[in-house]
């Protein structure tokens, strides 16, 4: 998102988005703690293989954060320009209907679907355990 607004990061030049505000998926989470949508999309299904979930969880999230009450046909209607291979969608607006019951207040967060792991790499990339080759 750019300034809360989700575009296409394949057709925005860097230059274009100087000193906008920008969250990526990662952005989304709270530390270690999935956001919402996050995790509703972990627990109901929503994602599969995982090659489209970034760009369905950053674009429903901008969905959740100007209406917390979308109808299916809005919800279809926010996700449109994500296509996925694997659901059907089914599971997708079943996840972002979950996560829109959350932001409302009707429903509890949802129990993390994982525990948060420490970084594997805590050292950074000079990590002497790191594969030859790999970016110092």
């Amino acid at each position: 998102m750019i300034d809360g607004v989700p575009k296409l990061s394949c057709l925005t030049l860097a230059g274009q988005v100087q000193g906008a505000d920008i969250i990526t998926v990662e952005g989304l989470s709270d530390g270690a703690h999935l956001a919402p949508i996050q995790t509703c999309f972990a627990t109901h299904g929503g994602s599969q293989c995982g090659f489209c979930t970034p760009g369905f969880l950053v674009a429903s999230q901008a969905l959740l954060n100007e209406n917390e009450n979308p109808t299916r046909q809005e919800i279809a209607c926010a996700i449109e320009g994500n296509l996925c291979r694997c659901t059907g969608y089914q599971q997708i607006i079943d996840s972002i209907e979950a996560a829109a019951a959350i932001h409302r207040g009707e429903s509890e967060t949802l129990a993390p679907a994982s525990e948060p792991h420490p970084d594997p790499h805590p050292s950074g990339p000079g990590e002497p355990t790191m594969p030859p080759g790999h970016a110092k």
